[in-house]
């Protein structure tokens, strides 16, 4: 799979989640489209949302809410769209949406494998690719991050790190696609430092493109640590989104 057949897989996506088509994603001006989740759209995308901003680097694709797609379109033409991704811009953005009880919610930078980078990357640990059956004992808070206990269906793969029988670090995947899968890692805290995040990162990788899949990693902006896994393990960034769900909604998280 080359690097241009994994963005076109990707941006193809990103257009499910919203309701757009793949191109709108490589032209030059701002789109908008009425928001809707596609049948094909990402399995963790939970309704309701009132608008997803998503940007390949080129534009924003906008999927919105009637109600409020005037007040984002003036968004948009009022800021580059790199800036409508961050302070102080948003607080305009959020000011004008808090009368419609709307508010930003999830934002993230989402990482792809750049295969001319991918390699598999060793560490001082024993490696093993770990399958769903492998994981009924290992929905622990230790492994959080790479294994998700409420979609726990959707986990489909992994590559271990064992220092003898121990599990010390792990990478496991969400099939939260129909080609695409979501990586997820976590080391044991005594472990960090020595590599091996990026080893099961990338190895996991590998193993997720053998079986005809697109892995891709996500973190928040401020994570810094997990940035430099993703890249340090072959990915490069790709895309960006913001989403804006109802404020009660936000709320409830926030408690």
């Amino acid at each position: 799979m080359t690097n241009k057949e994994i963005l076109q897989i990707a941006m193809q996506q990103s257009a499910w989640n919203l309701g757009a088509t793949a191109d709108d994603f490589e032209k030059a001006a701002n789109v908008f489209v009425d928001f809707k989740l596609c049948p094909n759209a990402c399995k963790y995308l939970s309704l309701p949302i009132n608008a997803n901003l998503i940007s390949y680097g080129n534009n924003i694709v906008a999927g919105t809410s009637a109600e409020n797609r005037e007040i984002i379109r003036e968004y948009l033409g009022k800021f580059e769209w790199y800036h409508c991704f961050e302070t102080p811009n948003m607080n305009w953005l959020g000011e004008r949406l808090a009368p419609l009880g709307q508010k930003v919610c999830f934002m993230a930078e989402y990482f792809l494998p750049d295969v001319n980078k991918l390699k598999r990357l060793e560490c001082n640990y024993e490696l093993r690719v770990l399958g769903k059956e492998d994981f009924a004992d290992l929905y622990l808070p230790e492994w959080s991050n790479a294994l998700c206990e409420k979609r726990k269906e959707l986990d489909c793969l992994g590559v271990g790190a064992y220092d003898g029988e121990k599990l010390v670090g792990f990478a496991a995947c969400s099939a939260d696609a129909q080609n695409m899968w979501q990586i997820g890692v976590d080391v044991l805290p005594e472990y960090r430092r020595q590599g091996i995040a990026a080893s099961v990162t990338s190895n996991l990788a590998v193993e997720i493109l053998e079986r005809g899949k697109v892995p891709f990693y996500c973190c928040a902006w401020s994570n810094i640590r997990s940035a430099r896994n993703a890249i340090k393990a072959g990915f490069i960034p790709s895309w960006v989104e913001m989403t804006i769900k109802p404020a009660d909604v936000v709320d409830e998280m926030n408690k």
